[in-house]
């Protein structure tokens, strides 16, 4: 853990692989031990005198949650997607800080994690909302598409010729409303759990109020904007695959181990990150490098002790 120090500070996004992976049974306790593994490398950081802040995604959970709003349905008012968003902020945030403070505990360290259930501005007339394009929610069939289409306004499209769904717009952060009180938190020595699955979407009325809008922000670029509001000098994505690769999944394949901005750059107008790939990250590592970051560091959660101390990992600096 020698290359960061109490100078920096660090603002480390796990992906839904790190609580939830893909093709695991979901039981509570998977999740648990799960979560329990991710932190523990954490813990350490933490321990050495790192200053960390944490973010994470909430796919599949949030998916999960609406499925459960449609199945009860008939007996439960559906709430909206922004309130199944802080569902799942409030969940992973409980597992995520919950087990860090055993691995803080178990290694002697008491300080105190809290998670900010967290509202991202976004603005209501981004040009995400006029062609929504994320997919959320159960499958349907074409009539009772067409129904909750007339009911309730809802876009819905094919998925990928797997059936029908419902898509939201997915628009950019433009503020972290609760920057101030996370930014006092981690002043006092706290180590905070925020922006969860992107934050919780809101679009501030004429009056300057704030109102939920169901929308789903991007979690990598929320990430980015909290470490950018916070003036955190590094920023870490810890996700599915240990490194991330040009030319990916072609003969031509090859592993990124530590590359600058201008070659990150290069890699983006040849194409090399798709959208609905590592596109996001990657976008988000070069804004956030952009506006005062000096290091972004991809990982997977079973390499992320290896990562820290600069052994793993791609590395993408000024």
């Amino acid at each position: 853990m020698g290359r960061y120090s109490q100078a920096d500070l660090l603002v480390i996004t796990l992906g839904g692989n790190a609580v939830l992976p893909v093709g695991s049974s979901g039981t509570i306790d998977e999740q648990f031990a799960t979560t329990r593994r991710s932190m523990a490398p954490v813990a350490a950081l933490i321990r050495s005198g790192v200053r960390v802040v944490l973010s994470h995604g909430n796919g599949p959970v949030v998916g999960n949650i609406v499925l459960r709003n449609e199945a009860a349905k008939a007996q439960i008012p559906p709430m909206p997607l922004f309130i199944c968003g802080a569902d799942s902020q409030g969940g992973i945030g409980f597992m995520l800080q919950n087990a860090l403070r055993n691995e803080l505990h178990l290694i002697g360290d008491r300080r105190p994690v809290a998670t900010v259930v967290t509202q991202v501005e976004v603005d209501p007339a981004d040009p995400a909302f006029a062609d929504p394009t994320k997919p959320i929610g159960p499958f349907y069939g074409a009539e009772e598409a067409a129904a909750l289409t007339a009911e309730k306004g809802w876009v819905m499209k094919e998925d990928a010729g797997r059936g029908i769904r419902r898509v939201v717009a997915s628009p950019e952060p433009k503020h972290i409303v609760e920057i101030d009180s996370i930014r006092r938190l981690v002043e006092s020595g706290v180590v905070v759990i925020a922006a969860g699955g992107g934050g919780i979407p809101v679009r501030r009325n004429r009056e300057g109020l704030l109102k939920g809008i169901d929308a789903v922000i991007d979690k990598d670029f929320a990430a980015a904007e909290l470490a950018r509001e916070l003036g955190a000098n590094v920023l870490i994505f810890v996700t599915g695959v240990a490194q991330v690769a040009v030319g990916y999944r072609t003969p031509a394949q090859r592993e990124l181990g530590e590359i600058d901005l201008a070659e990150l750059r290069r890699h983006q107008a040849a194409g090399e990150f798709p959208a609905g790939s590592m596109g996001p990250k990657m976008e988000a590592a070069a804004r956030f490098l952009a506006h005062g970051g000096k290091e972004v560091l991809v990982c997977a959660p079973e390499n992320l002790s290896e990562a820290l101390a600069g052994a793993g990992g791609t590395r993408i600096v000024l």
